[in-house]
């Protein structure tokens, strides 16, 4: 069981992704709605893998990912992302994302992406 943040400004997407990752027995321990406050939050709950959606207010995805990685370089993040660009997503990964997970949610396919972040 890891515990998990999950950063997206939607409450139905967070809302959905606490529903599978219950379900795979992953605990959240915490949540943001924008990339300030989720760069701020992280600090504090030090989860063991961070959700994050790119298409955020205050900070994209990737401003994100270069602050928590620049602090936290152990830090394990998974991009949660509706777009299928495929550069801005190996942008993420080059700058320390794991791997990505695309909207609408393949249920096999989260649990999969976060057993494997987590392990790592």
């Amino acid at each position: 069981m890891a515990k998990i943040m999950l950063a997206d400004d939607s409450d139905a997407i967070r809302q959905v992704l606490r529903d599978i990752l219950s379900i795979g027995e992953h605990e959240v321990i915490g949540e943001s709605a924008n990339g300030d406050e989720t760069v701020e939050k992280y600090d504090e709950v030090k989860p063991d893998l961070l959700l994050l959606d790119l298409a955020m207010p205050k900070k994209d995805g990737l401003m994100v990912v270069k602050e928590i990685t620049a602090k936290h370089p152990d830090a394990k993040i998974v991009i949660v992302t509706a777009s299928d660009n495929q550069e801005i997503i190996q942008e993420c990964i080059s700058a320390g994302a794991l791997n990505h997970i695309t909207k609408p949610f393949d249920f096999d396919n989260v649990l999969k992406v976060v057993s494997d972040a987590v392990s790592k």
